[in-house]
């Protein structure tokens, strides 16, 4: 029956004709675009989003002080398009940029982007008590400064060659006369979390918890309007919902279509299927800490030499084949082969039962049960992997994970949780080992939040696991502070050795993505950190456009949103 009200909540969002219409630029702008996705974004605050949802809605309705390049560079300026900054110059000593604002970029209550809007964007997402995942990638940001209205400065602590990727890649600017009078620990449950505010080409109109958000076009925005007037996410209860709602015409795109599902889309000649690289690699994270009490190992996992015989009795390559057949390959740490700086050599922990086997025996788990499970001091090695029980792939993997510990003679329980549960899991590191996925970013340096310390010892940190390894960190950063590509990758790759050794994870699969759409859509590059970042360039042609394509587009107005809920973050 939930299901039933939350598909009739959907055609309503799509296809009624809403009250009040924006009638400027609609001879240039024009059509719904549908998406299907499963769940709903975790928050609709640029500093604190965490999942793809939140993200694609997010980029929409806000804007960067400048945007990456196609080509993803992240050294220096080169390739980053101006959007809220029309300019900017660096200082002699490149310690600090200064961003001059477009004079005609406006939020969307009307309001002038102004430079205070860019120093209070940085300052809130370093304050500690807002918890942004952001904090710990841009602590070589030391402050903004606003000699005007129109100019802001960065400062950093340290010349870098990604100085300008972390001043605008990581930050889209939040207007400050929304936010200020907001403590920052109240965000999330705040009215104007409800309500997002920004400068973007579309702005926010309302979010169904569990059903639809839904955005319209900024027909007068400093960029111009988009081409297409609506867009609205179609939220799925699980993917199979929001893969029918796809095939059926319901949506007109889904953007995570799996290898069994393409025999099924070739049935229809009025879909279409895109693939690219994303940014993304799965692992199955083991937790370092007791999640009864951070201050102690955990039981199982807080040993090293376990961990690494569990990753020797992962035969990674069956794992991958199985499931993705030949759209995926065996991931190589936590990093990507699109990295320039990344070696796809590194030398991983190899498959090998009998010796994963011999080391278990060495760590005194022994077989001494009938069931050929083993046990150490009357304590069986057992534990429990969390899983989105919505995501197929990731419980195929579980199960076959869960089998091939099995003959090592590990029991491995699965749990098949709801997203919030499994966010709730993670940020509180209640669990013993997690299946995730990072959808990450453009610059290697985004392992920093995810697997250094600094992501580890913050309670908003990214690093689930906490795992803590100083030559670990002092790699990473070594590498990010070079502006040498050669020595670039050497101090990557060593730290990439080092995590590999210490095992905190069994890196499973870098996937290849396939979008399935609608042929009347006219698709712009899918960008591989963002396939959602050029939709303002996306169209459906006029002789193209279906029954919701013409329905009046809902009035967004700086009006209070209707309730809105939280959802789920994809770990």
């Amino acid at each position: 029956m939930a299901a039933m009200r939350y598909a009739r909540i959907l055609c309503a969002v799509l296809l009624c004709a809403c009250v009040g219409t924006e009638s400027a630029g609609r001879a240039s702008t024009g059509g719904t675009l549908a998406i299907s996705t499963g769940g709903d974004p975790d928050a609709l605050i640029p500093s604190l989003v965490q999942t793809t949802q939140g993200a694609q809605i997010i980029d929409m309705i806000y804007d960067r002080l400048a945007d990456i390049g196609d080509s993803l560079n992240t050294l220096g300026d080169h390739g980053f398009t101006p959007r809220l900054a029309d300019r900017w110059t660096w200082a002699k000593d490149s310690m600090s940029i200064a961003f001059h604002l477009n004079p005609n970029a406006k939020w969307h209550d009307g309001q002038p982007v102004r430079s205070n809007d860019v120093r209070f964007t940085i300052a809130s997402t370093k304050d500690s008590t807002l918890g942004s995942p952001t904090a710990s990638v841009i602590t070589n940001i030391d402050s903004v400064t606003t000699p005007d209205s129109a100019t802001a400065v960065f400062w950093f602590h340290q010349r870098s060659p990604e100085q300008f990727y972390d001043a605008v890649y990581q930050n889209p600017i939040m207007p400050e006369h929304i936010w200020k009078s907001i403590a920052p620990a109240g965000w999330r449950g705040s009215e104007a979390a409800k309500n997002p505010i920004g400068s973007g080409q579309y702005r926010f109109v309302r979010w169904i918890p569990r059903a639809a958000v839904e955005l319209a076009a900024d027909t007068t925005n400093y960029r111009g309007a988009p081409k297409l007037s609506r867009l609205v996410w179609s939220l799925a209860p699980d993917f199979n919902a929001a893969l029918t709602r796809f095939l059926s015409g319901e949506t007109d795109l889904f953007p995570q279509l799996r290898p069994e599902n393409l025999a099924e889309v070739a049935k229809h000649p009025e879909l279409k299927l895109q693939s690219y690289h994303a940014l993304a690699y799965m692992f199955l994270q083991f937790n370092l800490r007791d999640p009864a009490n951070h201050d102690r190992p955990h039981p199982i996992f807080g040993n090293r030499e376990l961990r690494r015989a569990l990753t020797m009795a992962t035969d990674r390559a069956a794992l991958v084949k199985s499931v993705f057949d030949t759209l995926a390959l065996p991931a190589v740490g936590p990093t990507l082969r699109v990295y320039p700086t990344t070696d796809p050599n590194l030398q991983q922990i190899a498959y090998d039962l009998p010796k994963a086997r011999q080391l278990l025996d060495s760590l005194g788990w022994r077989v001494t049960t009938s069931d050929s499970m083993r046990t150490r001091n009357g304590r069986p090695l057992r534990f429990s992997i969390t899983v989105p029980g919505t995501s197929q792939v990731r419980v195929q993997l579980a199960v076959l994970l869960q089998e091939q510990f099995r003959r090592a003679g590990v029991q491995a329980d699965i749990e098949r949780l709801e997203f919030p549960v499994v966010v709730e899991r993670d940020r509180k590191r209640a669990f013993d080992a997690t299946l995730g996925q990072w959808n990450t970013q453009p610059s290697p340096g985004a392992v920093r939040g995810s697997w250094g310390t600094a992501g580890s010892r913050s309670a908003s940190g990214n690093n689930y696991g906490s795992y803590e390894n100083p030559v670990f960190d002092a790699y990473v950063d070594s590498a990010l502070n070079s502006f040498d590509l050669g020595k670039r990758r050497s101090y990557f790759t060593t730290a990439y050795q080092t995590i590999i050794r210490d095992a905190p994870a069994i890196w499973l699969a870098e996937p290849r993505q396939i979008v399935g759409y609608h042929s009347r859509l006219q698709l712009a590059t899918l960008r591989p950190d963002a396939w959602w970042a050029h939709i303002p360039e996306w169209s459906i042609p006029p002789d193209k456009r279906i029954a919701r394509d013409n329905a009046p587009v809902t009035q967004s107005a700086p009006s209070p949103a209707p309730a809105s809920g939280t959802g789920q973050k994809t770990p």
